[in-house]
């Protein structure tokens, strides 16, 4: 499970976003002081730090020079009110942040940003190309697939959806992160989009698809692969 960090220190605003994240199965630590959002920063095995512009005690520019001038390079997305056109000169000259929002901004977009830091930042991992599960074969750079003796034919999305699942072997993956992922964020279909995949795939990988032992429901979550 990844862990944020959000530094703000407006309180309702704060409290929205872990409430969201937590529904999105990241863990949540927080803060509303700038002093206390750097020792956390240094302190905790943070995966990604949302942080605000302006805090009390120290700004969030001050935090993301500090972090860097130490060595710490965990993402940084800035959290602002400014212009974008001064919030990009800053970002460009001086600051260190991998991206940053500009207030008001939705969970949906949050979300998106968040997951696209997360997947430059991330150290490269092998690709995956083949993958084996029960009588069940995948070559996702092919696209071919078999159970058993019987060719399957999957669609470019299920062979995406597919692989991503299986990416994340035996961690939740959210509907929003799988539409993310495997439709884009900019061509958002719906959460009932994904179910109705997950069904038709199940249909051709699951010797039960009534009762699946690879594509597991998470209630209120999303879909989580095990082999």
């Amino acid at each position: 499970m990844k862990k944020i960090l959000i530094v703000e220190d407006d309180k309702a605003l704060l409290e929205t976003f872990r409430s969201f994240l937590e529904t999105e199965n990241f863990k949540v630590v927080s803060s509303g002081d700038g002093e206390e959002g750097f020792r956390l920063a240094c302190q905790e095995k943070i995966d990604l730090i949302l942080l605000d512009f302006t805090l009390p005690s120290l700004s969030g520019l001050e935090i993301c020079k500090r972090l860097r001038t130490k060595g710490i390079m965990t993402p940084i997305i800035m959290l602002t009110g400014e212009k974008k056109e001064e919030i990009d000169k800053v970002l460009g000259l001086e600051l260190g942040a991998d991206d940053y929002l500009i207030k008001p901004l939705g969970t949906k977009e949050l979300l998106a940003r968040i997951n696209a830091v997360l997947r430059r930042t991330k150290p490269e991992a092998t690709e995956v190309e083949e993958y084996s599960f029960g009588d069940v074969y995948i070559n996702f750079k092919k696209q071919i697939a078999s159970k058993g003796k019987k060719e399957l034919y999957l669609t470019a999305k299920e062979f995406g959806l597919l692989k991503l699942l299986v990416s994340y072997e035996g961690e939740v993956v959210s509907r929003d992160t799988i539409l993310n992922e495997v439709w884009g964020y900019d061509k958002f279909p719906t959460t009932r989009t994904i179910d109705t995949f997950v069904h038709h795939l199940r249909q051709k990988i699951e010797d039960n698809p009534a009762k699946p032992v690879h594509l597991i429901t998470v209630p209120w979550s999303g879909y989580k692969f095990q082999k």
